[in-house]
This record gives C-alpha cells, structure tokens and sequence, in this order.
C-alpha cells in the first residue's frame, strides 16, 4: 500500500515520463526518418510538455526533407533546433495528444556533377508539423492521479496523423531547403506491448510504428514539377528501464518507396535500414533528457541513403493538477 506522499511522486513521474518523452529527440523529423522510442506512451491528461531539441545530422540527402530524397555524390551537412508544444486531453473516454513543432537551423553541402563540385547552402525556419494522435485500444484515458496509479498500456494501439504546412523558407533556384514548398504528412498506427510488470525501472516494452507519408507536388522545384510517391515507413524500438529514472532503446527503422519524379524523369525509391541507440534520464519531475544516435547501415551503393546523426533534448513538462498539490505541501 502506497502512502499519499509516494502516490503523488511516482504519479507525478509516471506524468512526467511519459509527457517528456512524447517530443524528445526530434519527434516528427528525425535523423535517418524515425521516432523515437517510447513517443507514444499515454500519459495523465491535461498535461504539457514544451521541448528543446537540437541535432547534428551528416547524409546524402536533406534531412528537413521527410521524403529523403538521395543526391548521389553529394555530401550534407546539417545543424537543426526544434521547438514545440504538446498537450495531453481525453477525447470519447480515450487518450489523446495534439502537438506543434517548428524546426530551424542551416544546412550545406557539396554536389558533385561531371567532375565539378557545386556548393549549396540554406538556413532559417522548416515547415511546422501538426501532430494528432489517439488511442483507440488499450486502457481508458487518465483523468486523474488514481487512473495513473492503476494504468498499465498492456497491448495498445494508437491513430496518427501528421500535417506539415508549407510555410518554411524556400529558393526555388536550389533543390537544397529547409521549406519544401509542398503539403505532406503521414497517417500511422503506433503499437506499444507491455513486456513483464508495469514498475518505474523494471519497464519493458516492444513498440512498433506502421505508417505512409504522402506528399504532394512541388510545382516550383528549380523551376520544374517534382512528384515524389508514397513512403511507406517502419519503426521499431525494445526499450528497458536500467533505474527509476534511466532507460536505454535500441532502435531500428525501415523505409520503403518514396520515388521522385521530376518532370516524368524517375529516380530510384528507397529501401533502407537505420539502427540507433537512445538513452533517456529524467532529471526531476519537471525535465527530461535525452540523448540519442542513429545511422543507415546499407548504403554503400552511391544512390542508397546515407545518413547518421547525433541528438541532444531538453524537455520542461508540467500539469497543473500535480504542480498546485506541490505547492500546496510546500504551504
């Protein structure tokens, strides 16, 4: 039996936990197209989670670009910050999230063509992605700190869709952006799978994310036509609790089509593997950090993809239910 002291701490890490994590590590865009471990753990409603999320990603190709488009013989370097929102809510009795996230930064790179090399650079604002994901089986929405208490996900199943809006900064005089004057997004069914008991640092979970991107056309892509065909994508994470508040995933990703055509001209569609590391630590009830590589492992064709990259997240999460009972005992 818990004492109402140590009920509201470990609710209040259970929140937390599963709140930070929700944006950490670069949720929507990821080095090597993939998210991050334990995203889509459910989480007490109403709370809040605002992230800071920087990455340093090395490839073949734009990483702002969720198609992934590979430029043989070129070589991107590329600095993003991400900057969020997230909120938890019940929506029919079930859980359910709504997140924004704007990215930033610069990227440049050498092209080679014919035995010249051509450099290219941008920097500036990304597009910004609308998130809406929902649970529509496993446990019930938790309302309050008991429902915490008593959760377990169990076998659960989430809707996804995302929405990016093409608003980002773009030259159509060069292929390289971080805008891609175009609306795309994907639609996904987030799986988490409970392995063993449901106790902060002896968690257990198998996690895979099905999902398709689809993109529309870039009318103005160096003043051509660009269609690009659906990108079907899967992620997969085994994450375990090393303590209370320390956890480790090791991850994997599988990315699938994709094709680009410019003005009735095809490239090749991807079929990829990244694997990563993620290590994640909950500094207190209120911060999270995060820390994380990933790299493709096929890609010593000149037209696979090539990308790895290095991430770094510090995320504030709060609910107002959990921090007026702290003040209240401080009083």
């Amino acid at each position: 039996m818990y004492t109402n002291e140590a009920q509201m701490k470990q609710a209040a890490g259970w929140s937390w936990l599963a709140v930070i994590t929700l944006l950490a590590m670069g949720v929507l865009r990821p080095a090597v197209a993939q998210t991050p471990a334990r995203f889509y753990w459910d989480t007490l409603s109403g709370s809040n989670a605002v992230p800071l999320i920087f990455e340093s990603i090395n490839g073949n190709t734009n990483p702002f670009d969720p198609a992934h488009i590979v430029t043989p013989n070129a070589d991107f370097n590329a600095t993003m910050a991400i900057a969020g929102y997230a909120r938890t809510f019940s929506l029919f009795d079930r859980s359910a999230m709504a997140a924004i996230l704007l990215p930033m930064g610069r990227i440049s790179g050498d092209v080679t063509v014919a035995g010249r090399t051509f450099r290219q650079s941008a920097s500036g604002f990304g597009d910004p992605m609308l998130e809406f994901n929902i649970n529509v089986l496993g446990p019930p929405a938790q309302k309050n700190i008991p429902d915490v208490m008593r959760y377990e996900p169990g076998f659960s199943v989430d809707l996804l869709a995302d929405l990016a809006l093409p608003i980002g900064e773009y030259n159509s005089k060069q292929p390289l952006n971080l805008g891609q004057n175009r609306w795309y997004g994907r639609f996904g069914l987030p799986v988490t799978w409970q392995l063993g008991p449901w106790v902060p640092g002896r968690r257990t979970t198998l996690e895979l994310l099905p999902a398709v991107w689809l993109f529309g056309d870039n009318s103005n892509f160096v003043g051509q036509t660009m269609k690009t065909a659906p990108m079907f994508q899967l992620d997969a994470h085994l994450t375990r609790d090393l303590t209370e508040n320390l956890w480790a995933s090791l991850d994997g990703a599988w990315f699938s089509g994709g094709k680009a055509t410019i003005n009735g001209v095809s490239g090749k569609p991807l079929n990829n593997i990244g694997v990563g590391l993620t290590l994640g630590y909950v500094i207190n009830n209120n911060l999270n950090l995060t820390l994380g590589y990933k790299s493709t492992i096929n890609d010593n064709a000149p037209d696979a993809l090539r990308m790895d990259g290095f991430m770094a997240t510090l995320v504030y999460g709060w609910h107002p239910l959990i921090e007026g009972s702290r003040r209240l005992k401080s009083e």
